[in-house]
């Protein structure tokens, strides 16, 4: 089976201005056939997420008539702006909304869901996304609009703006993505209002972002990152904050919104793949963003040089989203208005700079969480998850059920790069149920095609074994199919394990269910809601590689070697010695040394082909 969002990456789509147009001609003749009587464009089937999504498409018909001047949809423009104006504008509190701070301040706002009193929740973020199609549609506004049918427009925008950050709670579902979105939308209806008007809602927009966002960041990996429903990144979310900080910086100009973009970016990058497989985030485990990305990829991607645009998006929604038939939904149509105005194009090579939380060359690649521990090991075209053994979830020695894996002190990293050979040293102190301090050092080395992982602890206790990681998903051409099997072979013995156990909290590779399906299930709150992640560190066992030791290591030491990725026979061998730990292979010699001569008690490490 595949996963059901990850699918090609967002690069490969054409970008031009002819592709884009070839797309706006299209959204025109779908528009153009849907249209009804009262000037409707909503999608037929749409039940939520609604409450914008007529005045989305407007805003695309609006900017292919800046671009083509076709009257067909300066027509249909004026029509569906009237309906919205008209049957979309809500200025009666909505029964059930449990954030206003004012009651019946008769400010509009848009709703989620059509049905008085249904699904209140989400009228916040739909007022937001509302906000920021009606600016695009005041940016395309002259010869288009009439006078009063522009004025009531900046009146309507300007009533979500107050309502967003007046009536209601700021950002109620603690969502950086829809929190920033709102900043953008103040930042770009300030340019439409009288000077003194405009300045005190940019001035609003600028503190809200220092104040209510920025100020509450969280930190992941050695970032500090717009936090995502409770969380510090979501693969579906988090890039589309990147896109939200690329439109602030490019309509705001404020340094703020660079930064932190960059900030943003530059750890997408160490937690992406090579091949643009993620995983992980407090909403969505495995659900990615397509068109709402490729601004923010694109834009600072380019700004940090690194290739970004590799992210495996839900090509289904490459351009605009879409309903189940297919057909144009207006929700998030501002992102395809910002990505076809903004002239950034895609930087296509990967950043030659070292990452701490990253390894990469080539078509092999290790993500590292914040204890310097994988999350994601690419290797062959296999994307190997952390394994669970005992509610112990990792990368490492285990010892009795133990997993030595995560640190009791400093983690220290080097990175080295010689002969075609990129390689990554990770020390770290262990603590295991004995109390006894031991430093794990793990190793690891590509060629860009093959990944080298060989650990070194002092000796343990019983019949200790590498906890390798699970084999979860491989490429497929464009999509990504779900595995249990990889191309993984060890010094040592090698065995891939399955939970002998059933239920929620035991995890089998072999099954249909998926890991976000699995997440969710162990979640304390409901799918949408909860936070899968959380959920998932619930898990008690999954499927397993688990490594035994390999035969000849010094004396005092478990050594553990497991390569990823083809290859013949795989023979290394190991030395001890007063320079230190010396690995031999077919492919490199490495030697970890004590410390280097800095005298700060850092490890070294060289490498030669």
């Amino acid at each position: 089976m595949h996963l059901p969002h990850q699918r090609g990456p967002l690069h490969d789509l054409p970008d031009t201005p002819q592709a884009y147009d070839a797309v706006l001609a299209d959204v025109t003749e779908q528009a153009l056939a849907r249209m009804t009587p009262e000037g409707s464009l909503e999608h037929p089937d749409a039940h939520d997420d609604i409450g914008d999504t007529s005045l989305g498409i407007t805003s695309l018909l609006a900017l292919a008539w800046q671009r083509g001047k076709d009257p067909r949809s300066a027509e249909a423009v004026r029509r569906s702006l009237a309906f919205h104006l008209r049957e979309r504008v809500y200025t009666d509190d909505n029964p059930g909304y449990p954030n206003l701070r004012v009651i019946n301040s008769g400010l509009p706002y848009a709703r989620y869901v059509l049905e008085s009193g249904a699904h209140p929740i989400g009228d916040w973020p739909s007022t937001v996304w509302a906000l920021l199609q009606a600016v695009n549609v005041l940016d395309a506004a002259d010869g288009l609009l009439d006078d009063g049918q522009r004025a009531e427009l900046e009146e309507l925008a300007h009533g979500y703006w107050r309502w967003l950050t007046e009536a209601t709670f700021f950002n109620p579902q603690e969502a950086g993505n829809q929190a920033i979105g709102c900043v953008v939308g103040g930042l770009m209806l300030a340019r439409h209002l009288p000077a003194a008007q405009g300045e005190s809602v940019r001035a609003r927009a600028l503190a809200l972002y220092a104040d209510e966002i920025r100020a509450h960041r969280v930190r992941d990996r050695g970032a500090l990152l717009p936090p995502e429903h409770g969380g510090a990144y979501d693969n579906n979310y988090g890039p589309i904050s990147l896109s939200f900080l690329a439109q602030a910086h490019r309509v705001g100009g404020g340094e703020i919104f660079a930064e932190d973009g960059d900030t943003l970016a530059r750890y997408i990058d160490a937690r992406l793949t090579s091949g643009g497989y993620d995983n992980g985030g407090p909403r969505y485990s495995e659900q990615h963003s397509g068109f709402e990305s490729v601004l923010g990829l694109r834009y600072f991607g380019a700004r940090i040089g690194a290739d970004l645009g590799r992210y495996r998006g839900d090509t289904r929604w490459g351009r605009h989203a879409v309903g189940a038939d297919g057909g144009i939904d207006g929700h998030f149509a501002f992102m395809l208005v910002w990505q076809i105005q903004d002239p950034t194009r895609w930087h296509r090579t990967p950043s030659p700079a070292p990452a701490r939380h990253q390894l990469r060359l080539g078509t092999v690649s290790v993500a590292f969480d914040s204890r310097m521990t994988p999350s994601l090991i690419e290797a062959g075209g296999t994307y190997h998850l952390p394994a669970a053994v005992d509610r112990q979830h990792g990368f490492g020695p285990v010892t009795d059920g133990f997993l030595l894996c995560r640190p009791m002190g400093e983690v220290r990293v080097r990175d080295v790069r010689s002969g075609g050979l990129a390689a990554k040293l990770v020390t770290k102190p262990v603590v295991g149920r004995d109390h006894v301090l031991r430093h794990v050092r793990s190793l690891y080395v590509t060629d860009g095609t093959r990944l080298w992982v060989t650990v070194a602890v002092e000796r343990l206790d019983g019949a200790p074994y590498l906890l390798s990681g699970m084999p979860y998903a491989a490429d497929d051409g464009d999509r990504v199919r779900r595995t249990a099997e990889g191309e993984v072979t060890s010094a040592g013995g090698l065995r891939l394990t399955h939970p002998t156990a059933s239920g929620p909290g035991h995890f089998d590779a072999r099954g249909e269910l998926t890991q976000e399906q699995a997440a969710f299930a162990l979640a304390a709150d409901p799918r949408g809601y909860g936070n899968p992640d959380e959920g998932w560190r619930h898990l008690i066992s999954s499927s397993a590689l688990e490594a035994e030791p390999a035969p000849g290591a010094p004396e005092g030491l478990h050594v553990f070697a497991v390569r990823y990725g083809p290859g013949g026979a795989f023979e290394p061998v190991f030395e001890g010695g007063a320079d230190g730990f010396t690995v031999r292979t077919e492919a490199f010699t490495a030697v970890v040394g004590a410390v280097a001569g800095d005298g700060r008690g850092e490890p070294s490490l060289t490498l030669r082909r």
